[in-house]
């Protein structure tokens, strides 16, 4: 195998590492097993293919009680990270994102925890893994609606000052790669 081949495999079981399934509505059950779906899923199943708008909104409650409104935050890049605490490369990249926000001030960063669990178990996480940015515990069964229902963690889109998505990374991301971008513009 050449090298080419061999770096896009392992680039690609790297993002599926943290691809947890989003929880469903209702947990099976391993004792009644499902029937073959006999026809396509109906047009009123969840939309699980939904797009980020190219400019999206989002007002959220942060673990410290603040409000967070991304509109407020305007004229200056945000990054917004979808994570979870389960997810190995979410928690590589935590130290490097709260370096970014703490030390650039055209730059601002959320996290989004995209995951199942309750405030004192996040709290308890935040305290022996601080970061300088607020959090946010996302609902995964009403995610934000503005942006895609995340594939994999981390997640990434990278907010211009003028409120577009200016770039969205699946899997890690670096000060390094959010920077580049930045100067690109």
């Amino acid at each position: 195998m050449t090298a080419k081949p061999l770096l896009l495999a392992l680039g690609l079981l790297a993002l599926a590492a943290c691809n947890k399934p989003a929880p469903t509505a209702q947990p099976e059950s391993a004792a009644t097993p499902s029937p073959a779906p006999a026809a396509p899923a109906p047009a009123a199943a969840p939309d699980t293919d939904r797009r980020t708008v190219e400019r999206p909104t989002l007002k959220l409650k942060a673990m410290d009680g603040s409000d967070y409104d991304l509109a407020a935050h305007r004229g200056k890049w945000v990054v917004v990270n979808f994570w979870a605490t389960w997810c190995a490369p979410c928690r590589k990249e935590m130290p490097e994102l709260s370096a970014l926000h703490a030390m650039r001030d055209e730059i601002e960063v959320v996290g989004l925890a995209y995951e199942d669990i309750e405030p004192a178990e996040m709290k308890a996480f935040l305290e022996k893994r601080p970061v300088t940015y607020p959090i946010v515990i996302v609902d995964t069964y009403n995610p934000p609606e503005d942006f895609a229902i995340p594939r994999g963690l981390p997640l990434t889109y990278l907010i211009a000052p003028d409120g577009t998505v200016a770039k969205e990374y699946l899997g890690p991301v670096t000060a390094a790669d959010i920077e580049q971008r930045i100067a690109a513009k």
